[in-house]
């Protein structure tokens, strides 16, 4: 079973032989511990760059043991064993190697400093994936949409408009936020085409692409292979007045590739934890990994839906370190909600990361679109935005309007909206962001695991960072007053009710944590309610007060002294 998340375009060349002999020729080598290490976490220039540091220390977060690079005397003791080492990493302190020769492997699991090692059994030749099938299928089941240009901006979107209008993102570009001093790391299976394609000029003559690396293939051009990430990059990057606009044109790019396309191999995830470790250390501020792992062509490497816990997979484990590290993840939910395993896949299924799900262009749920809930009963997916009938860049020159099929385009035209939020309001950290865009979901009121929190307004996003609702006409605003604010030990809320109604009052820190929570029956017209409960022991910050009833829900910030 294969749970993939890839483009949905004309069905991909690729080996359609039979399956070869398999093999393990990849292994994980897990070290004991950093000790004597050259590195240290007070002098973390040596291997973070500066913008990596920054964002930390706006976030306030400590470097640790974590950050510190695997011992180099570990790496070259096992490089001279003779084996070829790949990656290696630093969060779990381990490497990839590559060797023919297993007695290698028992020489290396003699050293004093190696704890224990793993094999890839990996597919050299095999078909296609049916993580690249599912949404190319998809593409030519659907007749494509034409998406209609409607309203008006400072930017000529071309077909790419309803997908931005669909989040109310285009008050947000309009406002100057497009992006800029912002950097995203793309997470994918190859560029290919990426550096000749028109929609891209701007990005490479502003010197917008920041880098690219291989992962699969080190030292390989990402520009050569799979042509998925390059579609994935249009979503948010492209800038073709009149022909297509991405959600963050104006955002800077690391293009990392740690996928590869033919097969579907549990190395993967360590790729993709090399990946995030990268766009680490070269200071991302936003990831968008539009891939998805449950299913292996060695079906005992699966990860099982016991293993969806949001702790287990290897790359559920990485995305939650580099959110930790300030990191906001964006990854598509997965095309299996209409098969028998219809989960979402690692590693959205980490509770840190935001798990985009697809809806049409009419707001409704693709079929497709995988869902929650997570083993342990969370939410999933997080947020939706446009992955069927979106515009997408393909081939070499070309724009595929309506063409787009998968949650591999809603969750980058999502990641595009989050990056220019983020760039509005740099003071917010990774959870509070992501607690604000839930916040403003179309299904914010009932969450569920086919739509999570809905579509989000990005524009009532940012409504609700600044405290205030949007307005509204006449009498139909639920929070008149909020008195103090700031405030020390009480606060007093004022309801506007045109029915009796039972209000839930919850407050919240930034990150979406319950301080307090109840609910009271009121009558109409004004009412006046006191919070006082637990105010006082409440340390000194920012919090959000959502109250719901029946058919609303508004959110105010509150200031503690």
């Amino acid at each position: 079973m294969k749970i993939r998340n890839l483009l949905l375009f004309a069905m991909i060349s690729g080996v359609m032989g039979g399956w070869a002999q398999i093999a393990p020729d990849k292994y994980y080598v897990q070290f004991t511990d950093k000790n004597n290490s050259p590195y240290s976490i007070n002098d973390p220039s040596q291997f973070l760059t500066q913008r990596a540091i920054d964002r930390r220390t706006k976030q306030g977060i400590a470097i640790d043991e974590k950050d510190i690079p695997v011992n180099p005397q570990y790496l070259q003791g096992v490089a001279e064993i003779g084996v070829e080492l790949l990656n290696a990493t630093r969060w779990l302190n381990g490497v990839t190697v590559f060797t023919t020769n297993p007695d290698l492997i028992t020489q290396i699991e003699a050293l004093p400093y190696v704890a224990s090692t793993r094999s890839f059994l990996i597919n050299k030749s095999a078909k296609n994936k049916p993580f690249f099938e599912v949404e190319e299928m998809l593409a030519t089941e659907h007749e494509h949409i034409t998406p209609s240009n409607r309203g008006v901006s400072t930017l000529n979107y071309g077909s790419a408009y309803g997908q931005i209008e669909q989040l109310n993102g285009i008050n947000l570009h309009d406002k100057g936020f497009q992006g800029q001093g912002m950097v995203i790391g793309v997470l994918d299976a190859g560029f290919e085409f990426a550096d000749i394609h028109p929609a891209f000029d701007s990005l490479f003559a502003n010197g917008q692409i920041l880098g690219t690396k291989d992962f699969v293939n080190p030292g390989g051009n990402v520009y050569t292979e799979h042509y998925h990430g390059k579609s994935v990059l249009s979503c948010m990057g492209a800038n073709l007045p009149g022909e297509m606009i991405g959600t963050a044109p104006k955002a800077s790019y690391w293009l990392l590739r740690t996928e590869d396309a033919p097969t579907e191999n549990f190395i993967e995830e360590f790729n993709w934890l090399s990946g995030a470790e990268y766009a680490d250390s070269v200071g991302v501020d936003v990831i968008n990994s539009s891939l998805s792992y449950a299913g292996y062509d060695m079906p005992e490497w699966d990860n099982t839906y016991e293993d969806l816990d949001g702790n287990t997979a290897i790359s559920t484990q990485a995305a939650d370190i580099a959110a930790a590290k300030g990191i906001l993840i964006c990854n598509s939910a997965g095309n299996s909600g209409d098969s028998d395993f219809p989960w979402n896949g690692a590693p959205a299924d980490a509770d840190s990361v935001m798990s985009i799900g697809a809806v049409w262009l009419d707001d409704t749920r693709v079929y497709f679109s995988s869902i929650g809930p997570t083993v342990d009963g969370r939410i999933k997916p997080t947020v939706m935005a446009c992955g069927a009938g979106a515009t997408v860049a393909s081939g070499s020159d070309g724009i595929d309007v309506g063409g787009g099929f998968g949650t591999s385009f809603a969750s980058p035209i999502m990641t595009g909206m989050v990056t220019c939020l983020w760039q509005a309001f740099p003071e917010l950290n990774v959870m509070a962001l992501q607690e604000v865009i839930k916040q403003s979901g179309s299904t914010a009121l009932n969450p569920d695991n086919y739509m999570g929190w809905g579509i989000p307004d990005f524009v009532k996003a940012s409504w609700l960072i600044t405290s205030v609702n949007p307005p509204k006409e006449g009498n139909s605003q639920l929070i008149r007053m909020v008195t103090p604010n700031p405030f020390s030990n009480q606060v007093s809320v004022v309801l506007n009710l045109d029915k009796p109604e039972v209000v839930g009052f919850i407050l919240t820190t930034l990150n979406g944590t319950a301080v307090t929570q109840r609910s009271q029956r009121l009558s109409p017209g004004n009412n006046r309610i006191n919070l006082d409960e637990v105010l006082t022991d409440m340390p000194s910050g920012m919090y959000f007060l959502r109250v719901t009833t029946s058919n609303k829900m508004e959110v105010t910030k509150l200031l503690k002294n």
